[in-house]
């Protein structure tokens, strides 16, 4: 029996939604959102949000510079000309703290200026300062003293609606078996399914189908046969 045509799926980019209102509260992340709650009552003008890719990090910080005013910047872009920018505001969300190089001397600097100036600042990463290679003591000192809070991997509560949002984001109807199938077969992970889905409405708009959960089987079996290779 010949198979039906497939069709050629666009990538449209469906822009991810980073409102308090989509953010789903968790025990794994339960800690980390009521201290984003608490601001500006916080226990440190700097504060460290901890968390492995996917955890929700960039998510909570964007709630917390919506609230705050805060500009935003990665790690990796800080400069003394981008400090000069950053610090008359004294809130600041520094992203990515632990992925690549920094301008160490330009990080010093604007922890400097944002106590001097009574402002705060979130600083995101995936680990404890100690692991990210810094050379300049003083700063290394400043960010251990300063408190931080860590998200969790997902749990299956949580994973669970996290793919149920990520379907309806997309207008893509499922059944709940599909839902319970990914739930207990991908990594837990928020970027990983974030990744699944999409694969999936792919795969859906290719075969012009619903998706099912024999469709869910062959994408994830699909991503096991391309980690292992």
């Amino acid at each position: 029996m010949p198979q039906p045509p497939r069709q050629l799926p666009l990538d449209l980019p469906v822009e991810p939604r980073y409102g308090a209102e989509d953010f789903l509260v968790s025990p794994c992340n339960e800690v980390a959102y009521a201290l984003i709650e608490r601001w500006p009552e916080w226990p440190d003008r700097v504060v460290r949000l901890l968390g492995p890719d996917g955890s929700g990090k960039t998510h909570l910080a964007a709630i917390w510079a919506a609230r705050a005013c805060a500009w935003t910047v990665r790690a990796a872009e800080l400069t003394e000309e981008s400090v000069a920018e950053l610090a008359p505001g004294g809130t600041v969300v520094v992203e990515d703290c632990d992925a690549g190089p920094r301008d160490e001397h330009a990080f010093f600097h604007l922890l400097n200026a944002v106590r001097g100036r009574g402002g705060h600042a979130l600083l995101t990463a995936r680990t404890p300062p100690d692991a990210w290679g810094l050379a300049t003591p003083d700063l290394l000192s400043r960010l251990r003293l300063a408190p931080a809070v860590e998200l969790g991997a997902p749990d299956d509560a949580l994973l669970k609606a996290v793919l149920v949002k990520l379907f309806v984001d997309r207008q893509l109807v499922v059944d709940t078996s599909v839902v319970d199938y990914l739930a207990v077969r991908i990594e837990r992970s928020l970027a990983v399914a974030q990744r699944v889905v999409a694969l999936l409405d792919r795969e859906a708009l290719s075969r012009g189908r619903r998706i099912t959960r024999a469709m869910a089987t062959d994408v994830v079996q699909s991503l096991l046969r391309g980690e292992e290779g």
